[in-house]
């Protein structure tokens, strides 16, 4: 074999529709097990927090730590991707998650917890490239709307179990909360046994070279500007020198990287990507959605539990709506992006829900009617659908089988970001804007407003005396309200960006030719012929 053609065997698989659904199984498991770790924890978190004595910037991290270290090793796990095999990378995957939720659940103390989120955020990160990157190198971006529709319905099921047995656990005395880091353990160990059997995958013969200086230096970046976010205005002034030293060390950070990157050989994010517009402004808009997926949506079970009053598990049961909003649009949508090759539209009109159901969200209040409550969940819902997994499949669209885990694991990556910053940012909002809300609610009662706010501890509204608890409740009602119409820019920002990319059909290949500069020359150049040849060569 030629070192032309060596490559091309583990880069364009042949299978049928069963061969891809049985290798599919281990790898949408393992993709359950991931969403279930987080979700699990969503209406938990409360409790936990509680439990633990933790403040509300414990809250945000516990969080952001997972969601921080899946951003940073997502694009090393999709560079490895590139070089070596994907079914062991898988299968390390779900071993390092295992670890990290064994750990999770012996947790005594906030800083531990944070510290073993961490491990998992690693394991998560791997899965959640590396199911992106082996179904595109199985699947041809026309047949993938179909798969991506499986893959968002377990999405679904995962986010929809998640809080309701996380609920469970927490309201079962004998189970405890810390068993909802453990019930996530035996999906995983079945994920490797069906992996090992059924996923079956040519591997490329590389020398494997990691960008470890571009993963350090983004992730500190990312780290730094994360702490000033989380602190400023908590334990020092927006305008200080502790927030210009943190500052100006992300920025000059991030610039460092961004140098490291231009010069590494296997740069973990390949700087020539961005000079293809569809990658540019699916990150763009990635970013944003990142903010909606995970900033806003990761607090509303401490709106239910706080401000409402719910038990862990009703308030799973309250977020329903934006679960089916969810499940409906990605599976229904994956199959109209099969049958039509066209994919633009649904991501402007999930943009378009999107933005509407944040600014809607935005009046939300302690008193505001469920009814009312759950259409715009369900709106939430349906944009995330329409935009999560169709952001990745129009960037596949654009390039080389040979760059896939790249070009994947870069939107991946500006997604986590993008959900890491957004939890950090608006768990900061709602901190402050409850703290405030607190001491005008008790200044009306007369009572001093001392400790409370973002660096308190979470109240148990249950034990308190109910002048006192309608205050708080009043006040994680309002904070709530605030934080998803915060949130309703990003989502403006994520339609203006897909509203500007270029729709190119999808191809009914892998084929590695079919490059990201090849087929979008031919689309601004109108050829319309060699539109024809690539679907005369299928």
């Amino acid at each position: 074999m030629t070192q032309a053609t060596a490559p091309r065997p583990a880069t364009a698989v042949d299978m049928s529709h069963r061969q891809i659904l049985e290798a599919l199984s281990g790898l949408l498991l393992g993709m359950f097990v991931a969403i279930l770790s987080s979700t699990v924890v969503s209406n938990a978190l409360p409790r936990i927090i509680t439990d633990l004595h933790g403040s509300q910037s414990a809250y945000t991290w516990v969080v952001t730590s997972t969601l921080l270290a899946t951003t940073a090793t997502t694009p090393i796990w999709g560079k490895l991707a590139d070089l070596t095999s994907k079914k062991v990378l898988v299968q390390l995957a779900l071993t390092v998650f295992v670890l990290g939720s064994v750990l999770a659940g012996q947790a005594q103390t906030t800083g531990e917890l944070i510290a073993c989120r961490v491990v998992q955020g690693v394991g998560a990160g791997g899965l959640t490239a590396l199911a992106q990157v082996i179904m595109a190198t199985m699947i041809a971006p026309r047949e993938r709307g179909r798969y991506s529709g499986y893959l968002g319905a377990v999405m679904a099921v995962g986010t929809i179990g998640g809080p309701l047995i996380g609920g469970v656990i927490v309201d079962t005395d004998w189970l405890g909360w810390r068993w909802c880091f453990y019930v996530g353990v035996p999906f995983a160990v079945l994920a490797l046994v069906v992996l090992q059997k059924t996923l079956h995958l040519p591997v490329v013969k590389r020398k494997v070279t990691i960008d470890w200086w571009g993963a350090t230096l983004i992730t500190a970046a990312v780290s730094l500007l994360l702490v000033w976010i989380t602190l400023a205005g908590d334990r020092y002034d927006w305008i200080s020198w502790q927030s210009a030293v943190l500052v100006a060390g992300a920025l000059l950070l991030g610039v460092l990287a961004v140098r490291v990157e231009q010069r590494a050989a296997e740069p973990m994010i390949p700087p020539r990507l961005f000079r293809n517009r569809t990658i540019t402004l699916a990150v763009v808009a990635s970013v944003a959605v990142g903010v909606g997926m995970f900033g806003a949506s990761v607090f509303l079970g401490q709106y239910f539990q706080i401000a409402r009053g719910e038990s862990p598990t009703m308030s799973g049961l309250m977020t329903l709506p934006m679960i089916g909003g969810l499940l409906v649009a990605s599976t229904v949508v994956g199959r109209i992006i099969t049958s039509t090759g066209r994919w633009k539209r649904w991501l402007v009109t999930g943009s378009v829900l999107l933005t509407a159901g944040f600014a809607l969200m935005g009046s939300m209040r302690v008193d505001t009617p469920y009814w009312r409550l759950a259409i715009f969940m369900a709106l939430i819902g349906l944009g995330l659908g329409m935009t999560m997994q169709n952001l990745v499949l129009a960037v596949q669209n654009t390039v080389g089988a040979h760059e896939l885990g790249a070009a994947s694991s870069v939107v991946a990556f500006f997604r986590s970001l993008g959900g890491a910053v957004g939890v950090s940012a608006l768990g900061a909002v709602l901190g402050h804007r409850v703290k405030d809300y607190l001491a005008d609610g008790l200044s009306r009662l007369g009572v001093p407003a001392s400790g409370s706010g973002s660096g308190g501890a979470l109240p148990d509204v249950h034990t308190l005396p109910a002048p006192i608890r309608a205050v708080v409740e009043s006040a994680y009602g309002h904070g709530a309200g605030d934080i998803f119409l915060a949130a309703a820019p990003f989502g403006l920002l994520a339609l203006i960006a897909v509203v500007l990319i270029r729709e190119v059909p999808l191809r009914r290949s892998n084929d590695p030719v079919a490059t990201a500069v090849d087929r979008e020359s031919t689309v601004a150049a109108g050829g319309a012929a060699a539109v024809v040849r690539t679907g005369g060569r299928d």
